[in-house]
């Protein structure tokens, strides 16, 4: 009960969210981190996924590709990011701790670990979401003349969309809640809080960060699903 009481204390008292270093500091920090990674992999893994989709082609590749980044620990690759290559590259090779502007101290590096980390995901459902496509969407859409731009714009992706909707859904709230491990190699965002309130035996400060960042979680997730209910074409549910 002690605990609890501590951790309100902590996020009822002003002077813990404003300044440098502050709450609302670190929660812009990460949900900006957040962002930009779930961005940067959508841009990269929706046009292949999508494409190799339509192609039918390479889907196997894709995905098993894909199913190895959920393999590798995102926390093995974020301190690699961070630290001097062991093979004897120069560490200018690697992000790196600089700070990146609001992005806060390895930034670069978070960004680029959670970008990664996001792939997965948006790749898995991108691919599969064109493939689900009945062929006679397909076979109907050609038999009205359409070109393979046309059938994939106009009748696949429509059907498409909510399970592509899905997947960066997913990534979202994955992304929003790994990129607190920034903190255990002194990076940016709301991890900082909880690893210090814990390493300090502050269990009411950590505890209150995992609350924020729960709470944000909760609020994320449930933005994500109306969007991804807007984007579900009619009938498409029933």
């Amino acid at each position: 009960m002690r605990v609890i009481l501590d951790a309100w204390a902590y996020l009822t008292s002003s002077a813990n969210w404003t300044g440098t270093g502050g709450m609302l500091q670190l929660l812009g920090q990460q949900l900006l981190i957040t962002l930009t990674a779930l961005v940067l992999a959508a841009a990269i893994g929706l046009p292949i996924a999508l494409w190799l989709g339509h192609r039918g082609r390479g889907g196997f590749l894709a995905i098993n590709v894909s199913n190895v980044g959920r393999a590798v620990p995102t926390f093995a690759l974020l301190a690699l990011l961070v630290t001097a290559d062991p093979w004897g590259w120069t560490l200018d090779s690697f992000p790196g701790t600089a700070t990146l502007g609001p992005y806060g101290r390895g930034g670069a590096a978070t960004v680029v670990a959670l970008m990664l980390f996001a792939l997965p995901p948006i790749i898995t459902n991108a691919y599969v979401a064109v493939r689900e496509v009945p062929s006679e969407v397909r076979a109907a859409a050609e038999g009205m003349g359409m070109s393979g731009r046309q059938v994939f714009w106009r009748a696949e992706l429509p059907l498409a969309r909510p399970l592509v909707a899905s997947g960066l859904r997913l990534a979202l709230v994955q992304v929003w809640a790994t990129a607190t491990i920034a903190a255990l190699v002194a990076g940016p965002g709301l991890g900082r809080v909880i690893t210090d309130g814990f390493f300090r035996t502050d269990y009411g400060k950590g505890i209150a960060g995992a609350v924020v960042v729960a709470l944000v979680a909760l609020v994320l997730e449930l933005t994500a699903s109306i969007i991804q209910r807007a984007v579900t074409p009619v009938g498409a549910g029933t």
